[in-house]
């Protein structure tokens, strides 16, 4: 496995902060806020409203879901900062995975439904589905915590 430079190790898990703190603050916003108002969109304007949000919602996040899973892999696999606990890193990637899983196998189907209206059942399930993701970005944000004080405290005791 070929040993990357210090300043490298510290960038990708600067970005791989960042992205992940990004989608917490986020993954929040959607499920407290922004997925119970679709219930709130009149009928007549839901297929629009639909549309344009998965449209313009992959700009917002696709950037840092992609940074946050490539920075994921690299820091479970051969660019972990000194001191911090391989363990955390892998459960880290572990959470992202389940959090790709779930996007691709529970919202996006639901929001494929809501493209051709609002209905309530997928509706329901989109926001009782995205807990799954709330949580694991959530926990993802406590990981990174705790990797952040390994590494500024040289390891974990």
């Amino acid at each position: 496995m070929p040993e990357l430079a210090p300043p490298l190790v510290k960038l990708i898990f600067v970005v791989h902060l960042l992205s992940t703190l990004f989608m917490v603050g986020l993954i929040w916003f959607v499920q407290v806020v922004h997925y119970p108002l679709f219930a709130k969109v009149g009928p007549a304007e839901f297929l629009a409203y639909e549309n344009a949000h998965t449209f313009l919602t992959t700009f917002v996040v696709m950037p840092p879901m992609l940074l946050e899973i490539g920075t994921a892999v690299l820091l479970a696999v051969f660019a972990r900062p000194e001191g911090v606990s391989p363990v955390l890193a892998w459960a880290g990637l572990a959470l992202v995975l389940v959090i790709w899983l779930s996007t691709f196998l529970l919202q996006v189907p639901q929001h494929e439904i809501l493209g051709s209206g609002f209905a309530e059942p997928p509706h329901r399930f989109l926001v009782m589905s995205n807990w799954v993701r709330t949580l694991a970005w959530s926990a993802r944000g406590v990981i990174l915590g705790v990797m952040v004080w390994q590494a500024m405290d040289g390891g974990p005791r």
